[in-house]
């Protein structure tokens, strides 16, 4: 009996992915519940186990194919496998006892979503009408769907295509600037597009070209349209990590012991920030449309590096966990982020985000919103400096703090005094376990 290997849900908004690595060939066995095939969506690599125990009868999409949720990728036969030999199972169609459920597996209807679609994107008036959201935007900005491109299955307009596309058309040029660059004379030249140079004779052969993958076309998407969009602002400080360096160095054994995991600084930070957050609440807030969405919940992004791009798991309801229970979740998340085993859910709903550029020994940065947030806070490496305290000249271990904010709604006031905040918790960490 054959069946039918489809592309599961891919979580909330995901609607295709891209067809990565078949881990199976035709004719190979297979365990029920065994991996198959990697799916690459915007936001995560996602494993498809096989639902039943057999062969592998058929691949339908190869690696490199666009397939919507729902779309058939191959086909298991399931019937006994003897001495699992592969000849006998490259032809399950030709099988005597069931021929029909073979034909019949893909009677043509998913081969338009199984297969890539070479046409690019639509301008959102096809047969797809725009996401509810993206209609409020265009609405209230005068936008047609005509001056949008739809990014969605098969050109739906989606809310970030909206936003971006009142970002571009507020960073062009004034119609009288147009008009007066076209009434130039011909004396006077006009800037040519700056272009690629071609590569030398001996270059061309030392170069390697390689197609984007959906996580790196959506982290550059999104970090390009955040700051199209958002008004962004940083601002910095520095922090005596002293206190807490002093506390890890008493406990950590303790709390290893205790807690089976190593008590890091993230675990500091996190609690800082929510009480900061609770104090200064512009910065957990979000603006939609013409409304300024408060938070009153606290799901905190932590951003994770892999070599398949940049990741933000989330920790929610990060009010609610002890120390422990944060160092175990991050703990958790790097394991499953370095194995491509974080699942679409565990990144959405964040409402800020901390990054820490400083495991790879960065000084100073200043981080790009995660839209739709209004704040990430950036950590940085720790460095022994001369400081003054007391009027002495003493060294400390400084670390270097930097807030980037939408300063549509964040005012320059609200976010110094969340970072001075940031920093009183973190040089005097008992207040943070008194939550004062």
């Amino acid at each position: 009996m054959a069946i039918e290997i489809k592309v599961p849900a891919l979580g909330e908004s995901v609607t295709e992915a891209t067809v990565g690595q078949w881990f199976k060939q035709p004719g190979d066995a297979v365990a029920v519940d065994e991996p198959l095939v990697e799916l690459e969506t915007d936001k995560v690599t996602v494993e498809v186990p096989a639902p039943s125990a057999g062969v592998l009868a058929a691949i339908k999409v190869p690696q490199g194919g666009t397939v919507a949720v729902g779309a058939v990728l191959g086909a298991i036969d399931s019937a006994p496998v003897q001495g699992a030999a592969p000849a006998a199972a490259t032809a399950p169609a030709a099988s005597p006892d069931k021929p029909a459920p073979a034909a019949a597996t893909s009677p043509a209807r998913p081969a338009p979503a199984q297969q890539p679609d070479p046409e690019p994107p639509a301008r959102g008036d096809g047969a797809m009408p725009a996401a509810p959201a993206a209609r409020k935007i265009m609405t209230e900005a005068g936008l047609t769907a005509a001056e949008v491109v739809g990014s969605g299955r098969r050109g739906q307009i989606l809310k970030e295509d909206a936003t971006a596309a009142v970002a571009r058309r507020e960073a062009a040029p004034p119609a009288s600037a147009a008009a007066a660059e076209r009434a130039l004379p011909a004396s006077v030249p006009v800037p040519a597009p700056q272009m690629r140079p071609p590569a030398g004779p001996n270059d061309a052969g030392r170069e390697e070209r390689v197609p984007m993958t959906r996580l790196r076309q959506t982290i550059a998407r999104r970090l390009k349209d955040a700051q199209n969009t958002a008004a962004m602002l940083t601002t910095f400080n520095d922090v005596d990590m002293s206190a807490i360096m002093k506390l890890r160095g008493d406990y950590k054994e303790l709390f290893e012991k205790r807690h089976q995991v190593k008590l890091g600084f993230m675990a500091f930070f996190v609690k800082a920030c929510i009480q900061a957050l609770k104090e200064v609440p512009a910065v957990n807030a979000e603006i939609d449309g013409q409304d300024i969405i408060y938070k009153n919940y606290y799901h905190i992004g932590v951003a994770v590096g892999t070599d398949r791009g940049l990741v933000v798991p989330v920790l929610r309801e990060a009010d609610r966990l002890s120390f422990a229970e944060i160092e175990q979740a991050i703990a958790d998340f790097g394991r499953r982020a370095r194995d491509g085993k974080l699942s679409i859910e565990d990144m959405q709903g964040g409402t800020f985000t901390i990054s820490n550029g400083g495991v790879y020994g960065s000084l100073l940065s200043t981080p790009i919103l995660n839209a739709p947030q209004s704040g990430i806070l950036g950590m940085h490496r720790i460095e022994e400096r001369a400081v003054v305290r007391n009027g002495q000249i003493v060294a400390r271990p400084m670390m270097n703090l930097a807030l980037s904010y939408d300063h549509r709604l964040v005012d320059g006031r609200e976010a110094v005094t969340f970072l001075v905040r940031v920093k009183d918790y973190l040089e005097d960490p008992q207040r943070l376990v008194l939550e004062l």
